[in-house]
């Protein structure tokens, strides 16, 4: 089993999109659970309008209690949308205390880096979890913003982060009313790209658990 928690003190940063398709991708070859500890709820809200269309199981779960028992579950994967305000500290933390690997979605919002980097050395560090950074919202219509921001995270932060990323689609902001994840979207030319980010991604997660120690890999 492995446990992902999705990070970000940041509101808007792609956190709980990310939570969803990444689940949904999974959900192709795995068992897999998502849950939503977030008070304000945009993965539950997501996940209600979806119905029982969503191709994975879906929990909502504040209970610092219940989350310290995750890995009891019969899931191969669970990705958890966490508080997004570090202020929820105790669920927060019960989710990182039994996580593998956190994820922290980042859109190109010089405003966010500082939250991130917090969010990082308070949290994500000390407990010596592995994690990427994943950029977010890129518009590939504004010259060089990707390169910025990858420049950014490489030479200016200095923190691990994807080799994918994640276009700005009015698909993907569509999709939480809809009910809809990315392995649902209609199979069109418009959305090709869309459902291609978050597959290399999953992908590329994938390949990071294959290549992490036998001690991450067996907690």
């Amino acid at each position: 089993m492995r446990i992902v928690a999705l990070v970000g003190q940041k509101g808007g940063v792609g956190k709980t999109t990310t939570t969803m398709n990444l689940a949904a991708v999974m959900s192709k070859h795995s068992r897999v659970l998502v849950v939503d500890v977030d008070p304000q709820g945009s993965t539950t809200w997501w996940a209600e309008n979806a119905g029982e269309s969503l191709p994975f199981d879906f929990a909502a779960d504040v209970d610092p209690n219940n989350l310290a028992r995750l890995r009891e579950l019969p899931y191969d994967a669970i990705f958890v949308d966490t508080p997004g305000s570090l202020e929820d500290t105790a669920v927060l933390s019960a989710v990182l205390d039994v996580a593998d690997f956190v994820i922290l979605p980042l859109n190109p919002e010089p405003l966010n880096t500082p939250a991130l980097v917090r969010t990082v050395r308070q949290h994500v560090q000390p407990r010596d979890l592995p994690f990427r950074i994943l950029l977010s919202k890129m518009d590939r219509r504004r010259p060089g913003q990707l390169e910025d921001w990858e420049q950014l995270i490489d030479d200016g932060l200095k923190m691990p982060r994807f080799k994918q990323y994640v276009r700005l689609y009015a698909a993907h902001s569509d999709a939480p009313l809809q009910g809809k994840v990315v392995t649902q979207y209609a199979d069109t030319r418009q959305n090709a790209n869309a459902i291609f980010d978050y597959t290399h991604v999953a992908m590329e997660l994938m390949a990071l658990w294959a290549n992490q120690t036998t001690t991450v890999g067996s907690k």
